[in-house]
């Protein structure tokens, strides 16, 4: 169970991803391939960009080489491994000593764009574009008719048992 707040918000972010890739994985290949409009794009391609982006920003973090950051592929049981290693790294890297002020700096090896950015704007970065992202494979999951599953805060917290509810009389 986590015991910091960036251990909880990250627990949080990877059970999320880890428990809509698991509704995904029961998809056909085309509905892994359906687009909504407004979204990144079809359902399957968001999910791994997710998973790929985290590994990157964990590379950044961890200052690891990104010309060696692994691409998942756009198989839902591939990227569920990645994104457990992704877990991992993450509880680990918000346990250890962080300054938040701290400017990292990405390199990207494909364009040499670069982006120097504090360790608190990379965490804050990593959860948004997790939200983002997964809002919009769950738009995209309810436009098929499959109900998207429950992966807000809340949720997560009665299922680790954080957050106790008592339903109101009706």
């Amino acid at each position: 169970m986590a015991t910091g707040p960036l251990e909880a918000a990250f627990a949080h972010h990877a059970w999320a991803t880890l428990t809509l890739i698991d509704v995904c994985a029961a998809l056909t290949p085309a509905q892994l391939h359906h687009e909504v409009p407004g979204t990144r794009g079809p359902i399957i391609e968001t999910l791994a960009h997710l998973v790929d982006a985290d590994s990157f920003d964990l590379d950044i973090l961890e200052g690891l080489d990104l010309a060696e950051s692994e691409d998942a592929g756009l198989d839902p049981d591939a990227l569920r491994r990645a994104m457990q290693r992704n877990a991992e790294r993450w509880a680990a890297l918000v346990r250890g000593p962080l300054d938040p002020d701290l400017m990292v700096t990405e390199v990207d090896p494909t364009d040499g764009f670069r982006r120097d950015a504090s360790v608190a704007m990379r965490l804050a970065g990593a959860l948004d574009h997790g939200s983002d992202h997964r809002s919009q494979i769950c738009t995209a999951l309810t436009t098929l008719g499959v109900p998207p599953p429950k992966i807000d805060v809340s949720t997560y917290g009665v299922e680790i048992g954080t957050i106790h509810e008592i339903p109101g009389l009706s």
